[in-house]
């Protein structure tokens, strides 16, 4: 199988990764939705504990961190007013750290994320992680590249679900996975497979 030159090599766009320490985390979508039910993911769980382990590096590193929602409203599996749309304990936000509530895959569209973002002096360099990964996560990083930042995608830190195909199959989860990180990847920003690859400790799981 012969493979092709990505868009990003093509236009001479840079590949290398940030430093977590240099970059604003979005942490996106983190909520009960994606753990149960029937939004719930295949890999939440380790996703999640990754994301709790990028979170906790971020705010050792003085990482600017903006936690990002989405409202599906009363009584579904969005409802941020509930247990079932709440962001999971194991990523809370603490005090100071900002909540942008969105209704579109993209979270720069239709919400005050950009104005946050200027008013944190926040650089290029954008870190994404979060649910799901085909989704709000590849949607927001091509937001992103279109609002000129430079996002990464935290692989381990990101999840979602087997899917019916168009013409009736079913696409597993880990396939459906491969194929957004690569679509992000081809243009939109870089892929970090871990959350070392950003803290320069790629065999810990500290």
């Amino acid at each position: 199988m012969s493979v092709s030159t990505t868009l990003r090599d093509v236009i001479g766009l840079d590949n290398a990764l940030p430093s977590l320490g240099s970059a604003t985390l979005l942490m996106i979508d983190f909520q009960n939705t994606y753990r149960t039910g029937v939004m719930a993911l295949e890999g939440a769980e380790p996703a999640l504990a990754a994301g709790a382990r990028l979170l906790a590096a971020a705010r050792e590193a003085g990482t600017t961190v903006i936690h990002i929602v989405n409202d599906g409203g009363e009584g579904g599996p969005y409802d941020i007013r509930a247990e079932i749309g709440a962001i999971s304990s194991e990523v809370a936000p603490v005090e100071g750290e900002p909540v942008v509530v969105k209704q579109f895959p993209d979270a720069f569209h239709a919400t005050d994320l950009e104005k946050v973002l200027r008013e944190r002096d926040a650089g290029p360099e954008l870190v994404l992680a979060g649910f799901m990964t085909h989704m709000c996560v590849t949607f927001t990083a091509q937001g992103a590249f279109n609002h000129g930042y430079r996002p990464t995608v935290v692989a381990e830190a990101t999840a979602t679900r087997s899917l019916p195909t168009p013409d009736g199959g079913a696409l597993p989860a880990a396939a459906l996975q491969a194929a957004a990180l690569t679509t992000v990847a081809d243009l939109f920003g870089t892929v970090a497979p871990t959350v070392g690859h950003l803290t320069g400790s790629q065999g810990s799981r500290a």
